[in-house]
């Protein structure tokens, strides 16, 4: 007999309760605001549109599925099964923090603050809850394209939008990059980090860096297969080069990194407390990932 789907409501702490956390009581949290000339009502305000999004969203769960929540804190320790429907209340960056741990699942995303959310990934109204959910098992799901960095020691890290690999701090980062190809010689670099990300990410970090350097790059979309690279202020001396700067990864098409640094690290999406470490002689290959997020609607 197979088990009915279960509806997993993704969240994470509002900043009014990290302030309650931090602080007691609302009148001392208010207090602390209004010291620094600041009012609690808006993020309390904020906080009550988000609960009230996810007490919606619970509520329109069918009877005969089972329910769960979990916390963005959590995500890591959370066992998702494959029947699962997976539904992110709060921001777009919740949906990338969710990705990551996740085999094919359908993700809704649900918009808790319409107009402070760019609503690329969360596109969706509470009262949309409890539609999406009755198709969310047939129903059509966009594919976005996720990126991996797999190390040499098979430490592996997934990612929505991006994955960073450079020094933790303001170090500069060396390392030899190249294609993921034997008979290609790679160049040695300095810099401060490169970046290979995916269409989601184009709209995010990815994009400050093209419109930074005005690359002349077309940017991939959400599903396309492609991925796109940059290296972050690449150093040239009379050891290190700069000629692999930018460029584009075909679906099949991987950059292999080998580091000449004490310590570097790669991690996704921006979550630094889940990163791979890594050290000199390492080799780290980064390109599209088998895994894809479906996102219904």
């Amino acid at each position: 007999m197979s088990l009915a789907p279960r509806a997993v409501l993704v969240h994470r702490t509002t900043e009014y309760e990290e302030l309650l956390a931090r602080h007691g009581t609302h009148g001392q949290a208010a207090f602390f605001l209004a010291s620094r000339g600041r009012s609690l009502d808006e993020v309390a305000e904020r906080h009550h549109r988000a609960r009230r999004a996810l007490t919606e969203v619970a509520a329109a769960v069918p009877l005969r599925w089972r329910q769960s929540r979990v916390e963005r804190a959590d995500l890591d320790r959370f066992l998702f099964a494959p029947e699962d429907v997976v539904v992110v209340v709060g921001q777009d960056g919740l949906v990338a923090n969710a990705a990551k741990y996740l085999a094919g699942q359908p993700v809704i995303g649900i918009d808790t603050d319409p107009g402070r959310n760019p609503g690329v990934l969360v596109r969706h109204r509470p009262s949309d809850a409890a539609a999406l959910l009755a198709s969310a098992a047939t129903g059509r799901a966009d594919e976005l394209t996720m990126v991996e960095a797999v190390a040499d020691d098979t430490q592996r890290l997934l990612a929505l939008n991006e994955i960073y690999l450079g020094p933790p701090g303001h170090q500069t980062a060396r390392y030899r990059l190249g294609p993921d190809d034997p008979d290609s010689a790679p160049e040695p670099q300095a810099s401060s980090g490169l970046l290979v990300g995916t269409g989601t990410g184009a709209t995010g970090w990815l994009r400050s860096l093209w419109q930074q350097r005005g690359s002349g790059l077309a940017l991939p979309g959400p599903a396309d297969p492609r991925l796109i690279w940059f290296v972050r202020e690449a150093w040239p001396s009379p050891t290190t080069g700069t000629s692999r700067v930018e460029g584009v990864l075909e679906s099949a098409e991987r950059l292999r990194v080998t580091v000449e640094s004490d310590r570097l690290v790669a991690f996704g999406d921006g979550i630094e407390s889940d990163a791979l470490e890594l050290t000199w002689g390492q080799t780290v290959s980064r390109g599209r990932a088998d895994t894809a997020l479906r996102l219904v609607g």
